[in-house]
């Protein structure tokens, strides 16, 4: 009987792949699987369509490229196979669940599978033709061009016969085009790029001449250009000999940082980079003159896309439920799990296998120095990437007329555009391979749709990348610094995309290098370091060692002290049109420190920020004070015009100090200070989230319940009724004042001493003596300060008395906190400690309570609630620890005040 056409037995499958399947299928698996492994039993499996592949590859290559092929084809179809197995078990033959295992992968029948799946079939004789065309183009384009690889990338010296051609390096672009990898008889490798090099070749041009004015030797790889695609120097990785050449790397590390920032770099992560001996060797600047694409009113933002951070050289988190992992051009740490659960199979290689997610251990990459066997830690040689960052920052601003004719070479190069991270498109190749949607292509195209994101440019690039999807490629995109053109990978033009031609903002940038500009890179540089993934604590750290002169803390001198503090916050500001922000470090999830633009909170948000400032300029008359901080706040009223419209917003904002109590707070501070619309408070307080999360102080209902009885007005008293309710039922098991049992009490007994109520203060003092006192931490957060301010326990501010002063100054567990709990038993020790304090303000400069001390803005662990804290003992201003009212300022009716 005569077999129906391919067509029509393998579903919606083009002509030519259909003929290629029916050409597969009827022919039997040849050989074995290439060993036991659960991949090389179902690329045995899918061994038909290989063989018919490997008869377009001549030898002696066809074997490698018929390995390789069936484990891409096994990564298309392992979810269908699976699902198959699964159905099939109970019919398979064997006495193990291997043997059964086995058994399916021997005796699958693929014509059944295609019909079934018809768009798997398409996919995968879709990859089995791009698989041998992109060989075909390989070894033809070698063969063409091998006199001149051996005379420009091996100097002369031939490398022998070529033994190995490996596929798959990197992402799949342009029909199945991956970078590859050549291997010689004589151990020689070699490089293949099937797109453009040419900027390759510019950027080697300019690191050339960066050499020659740094006075710093740099490494490029060798390469040969061609039309379209070209050939680059294998760099191999290679240990440091000793330590010192370990800070030679990073210094280099540093100068090359300096001018890809100038230049407008992104996407150096760990694989871009490798370690060979003492020098980085860039080996992919393929997203140089890269547009920056970052709009809107926030110029912290803006600051943050034009930075030094764009090139993702420097520490780049990416935080998932399993912790965090720098995939950066420092990073690539081996053995991190992986943020986010990965696919992978349980049970593999049994008729029992089945798709589970969890963590996956990173295998590190090539990018880290190696001494005596372990990866350097990027931090620990932060002083020689400054240096080099210095020496090749301020080269170019010597010498920016050069390098300005240099970039200008690059106007017609070939710059990759990178629309969305690769990972997101990685994601929707493997999650679109699921047996669910290859049964009909318009389900397939409806899994895409996530694509659409509301964005002009991007909802207008989909058609393209759903087009690009579907050829089994992550979607590409390319610009030229001269145009404000895209092209996709096929080579179509969509003119006027980009805001502005790449290369026009790289002049601008270059024209604009300064010193003021080199100091804000080096912050964010060391700000980024130390954010390198480490155990975070909330513990008070380590006491002041050596001799400190004290400084005698009278108003004035504290006055001045606190303007030299906010002058810094003002020289940190990002200013845009119409308000200013700040770049600052912060605690995302209470785990992980990030640099990042700041957001509205009080604590460590630009609220925070503005009520010092304001403080400040009510106390001293200087307008900048005051216009910084009117500045910094005119974003609030659309926020909050923002959490109205969308009330998910205030249940991820939250309450307590952290969330809305803390903005809540700051306004009834700010309304009178700045003369600011009363209304803005009262929106602010109908805002306030009923339920939340947590009971705590800085991000639940004990914070709120403080805020709202701050803020005293009928609206925020009825809610602090409510939240005294809740707290009275809260079971919370930690301890301290910031997170614990002493602050959920204090609140209580707040509540209670305001509207006389004997119920809220029994549950309050039952909380506090519930607290089980941590005594080696003295700091406000988790320690002896909080505790002491929350129980009004002079025998416990005695203990903190005892306590060596601390190095960090921050309030919330450095030396102002403490300070803070000891002005109202010790006030003549809170004196001495606070004189104390300003010689080593005078001497060192603040320390904060960051990741090594770096300066950043914030409330509870920067530069402004340092501030705070000093004018709070010099003039007695309402505390942001214990959330004291406004009218608390007058009723002290301290002279200082007025002055």
């Amino acid at each position: 009987m005569r077999s129906p056409p391919a067509r029509a037995r393998f579903g919606v499958v083009i002509p030519a792949a259909a003929e290629f399947l029916e050409r597969a299928t009827a022919a039997p698996r040849s050989g074995a699987p290439a060993d036991d492994s659960w991949t090389a039993a179902f690329a045995h499996a899918l061994r038909p369509l290989v063989d018919a592949a490997r008869t377009e590859v001549a030898p002696p290559f066809d074997a490698a490229f018929a390995e390789q092929l069936g484990l891409r084809l096994v990564r298309i179809a392992t979810r269908t196979l699976v699902l198959e197995l699964n159905q099939a078990r109970g019919t398979l033959a064997g006495d193990t669940p291997r043997e059964r295992f086995l058994s399916f992968t021997r005796t699958l029948d693929l014509t059944a599978l295609f019909g079934r799946y018809p768009v798997l079939a398409r996919m995968l004789a879709q990859a089995c033709e791009q698989a041998v065309a992109a060989h075909h183009e390989l070894s033809s384009r070698f063969t063409r061009d091998r006199a001149d690889i051996v005379r420009k990338v091996f100097r002369g010296a031939d490398p022998g016969a070529l033994t190995l051609i490996e596929t798959g390096q990197g992402d799949a672009h342009q029909q199945g085009r991956t970078v590859a990898v050549l291997t010689f008889s004589s151990g020689a490798r070699l490089v293949y790029r099937p797109r453009p090099v040419e900027l390759h070749a510019h950027f080697a041009a300019q690191v050339a001449w960066f050499s020659r004015r740094t006075g710093i030797t740099f490494r490029s790889p060798r390469l040969l250009a061609r039309d379209g695609y070209g050939w680059l120097e294998h760099v191999a990785h290679e240990p440091c000999a000793d330590v010192a050449g370990v800070a030679e790397f990073y210094r280099r590390l540093g100068a090359l940082l300096a001018l890809l920032y100038a230049v407008d770099g992104t996407d150096m992560h760990y694989e871009n980079v490798i370690a060979c001996g003492d020098q980085p060797v860039l080996v992919d600047v393929e997203t140089l003159f890269h547009p920056t694409l970052t709009t809107g009113a926030d110029p912290a933002a803006l600051a943050m896309a034009r930075s030094v951070q764009r090139t993702a050289l420097l520490p780049h988190m990416l935080l998932g439920d399993n912790g965090i992992v720098d995939v950066s051009g420092v990073g690539g740490d081996r053995g991190v799990p992986s943020p986010l659960d990965v696919v992978d199979w349980a049970d593999a290689g049994t008729d029992r296998m089945r798709l589970v997610r969890r963590p996956r251990e990173s295998v590190g990459a090539l990018n880290r120095p190696v001494l005596a066997g372990l990866a350097a830690e990027p931090a620990d040689y932060q002083d020689s990437l400054l240096a080099g960052f210095r020496a090749g920052y301020d080269a170019i601003v010597a010498h920016r007329d050069e390098l300005l004719r240099l970039v200008r070479e690059c106007t017609d190069d070939e710059v990759r555009f990178v629309a969305r991270p690769t990972r997101l498109y990685g994601t929707l190749l493997d999650e679109s391979t699921h047996p669910t949607v290859l049964r009909d292509a318009l389900d397939r195209d409806l899994a895409f749709g996530v694509l659409v994101v509301d964005d002009p440019l991007l909802d207008a690039l989909v058609p393209h990348e759903v087009m690009e999807l579907w050829r089994g490629d992550v979607p590409l995109f390319v610009c030229k610094p001269g145009s404000r053109d895209l092209w996709t990978g096929s080579g179509f033009r969509l003119p006027g995309m980009l805001p502005e031609p790449g290369l026009h903002a790289v002049e601008r940038k270059i024209a604009a290098l300064s010193e003021v500009d080199r100091h804000d890179q080096q912050w964010i540089i060391a700000a980024s370091l130390a954010c390198r993934p480490r155990p975070v604590s909330h513990h008070s750290g380590a006491a002041v060692s050596g001799h400190v002169a004290p400084v005698d803390p009278d108003p004035a001198r504290l006055l001045l002290a606190a303007c030299g503090i906010a002058d810094q916050i003002l020289a940190q500001a990002a200013t845009g049109q119409d308000r200013v922000n700040w770049l600052g470090l912060e605690l995302v999830d209470d785990r992980h420190w990030t640099v990042l633009p700041m957001g509205a909170g009080l604590t460590n948000g630009y609220t925070g920020v503005a009520l010092f400032l304001a403080e400040l300029g009510a106390l001293t008359g200087a307008a900048r004070y005051v216009d910084f901080a009117s500045a910094a706040l005119r974003p609030l009223p659309g926020l909050l015009e923002s959490f109205a419209a969308s009330p998910e917003l205030v249940s991820a904002a939250g309450g307590g100090l952290h969330g809305l109590g803390g903005i809540c707070y700051a306004l009834s501070r700010l309304v009178p200070l700045l003369g600011l619309d009363p209304a803005l408070l009262s929106s602010a307080v109908s805002l306030m989230p009923l339920t939340d999360t947590s009971f705590t102080v800085v991000d639940g209902v004990a914070g709120s319940l403080a805020a709202m009885l701050a803020v005293n007005t009928p609206e925020s008293l009825v809610l602090a009724d409510h939240y005294a309710t809740v707290l009275r039922g809260a079971i919370h098991p930690a301890n301290g004042f910031a997170r614990g049992h002493a602050g959920i009490g204090w609140a209580l007994r707040r509540y209670a001493e305001a509207v006389h109520d004997e119920l809220s203060d029994v549950a309050g003092l039952a909380f506090l003596e519930s607290d089980a006192i941590d005594t080696t931490d003295t700091g406000w957060c988790s320690g002896l300060a909080g505790v002491a301010m929350s129980r009004r326990d002079d025998r416990l501010a005695q203990a903190l008395a005892e306590r060596d002063p601390l190095r960090d100054m921050s309030l919330c567990h450095g030396e102002l906190g403490v300070v803070e709990a000891l002005s109202t038993h010790h006030p003549n020790l809170a004196t001495r400690r606070t004189a104390l304090l300003l010689g080593r303000l005078d001497e060192h400069g603040p320390r904060c309570a960051t990741p090594g001390g770096v300066p950043s803005p914030g409330l509870l662990t920067g530069l402004a609630g340092i501030g705070h804290g000093l004018l709070r003992q010099g003039f007695r201003l309402p505390s942001v620890l214990l959330l004291e009212p406004h009218d608390h300022y007058r009723s002290n009716d301290n002279e200082e005040c007025t002055r």
